[in-house]
């Protein structure tokens, strides 16, 4: 999945078209997002002990992480993302809008044996 938690981005498809946030959380299993203020429904619900009134809550619902396009930070347009691996091993995020390239530490490698050599 390409999309990060913290990430900007702006919904392109769905009841909240067009409407931008940051994402909070990032569920990979479901391919979904969690942005702060879209997606919201209200939530009508009886009292309890933890809701001794009980009442209508809002609540923020995850989207379909397909619904929606990472900012670029450069253009502040939506953009498509790529990786790239730069000579020095680092991994970069790069936005295809206008090739801003954001970098993040690689996974360190395991070193490979030859297969003939057992310990």
């Amino acid at each position: 999945m390409k999309l990060h938690k913290k990430d900007k981005v702006m919904v392109t498809s769905g009841r909240d078209k067009g409407r931008t946030g940051t994402i909070s959380v990032v569920l990979p299993k479901t391919n979904q997002v969690v942005i702060e203020g879209i997606n919201t429904v209200k939530r009508h619900t009886k009292p309890s002990q933890s809701n001794p009134k009980g009442g209508i809550i809002e609540l923020t619902k995850p989207i379909s992480a397909a619904k929606v396009m990472v900012l670029d930070p450069n253009s502040g347009k939506p953009a498509r993302v790529g990786y790239k691996f730069s000579k020095d091993g680092n991994k970069e995020r790069v936005f295809k809008v206008s090739s801003f390239k954001n970098t993040k530490k690689a996974a360190a490698k395991k070193p490979t044996t030859p297969k003939g050599d057992k310990k």
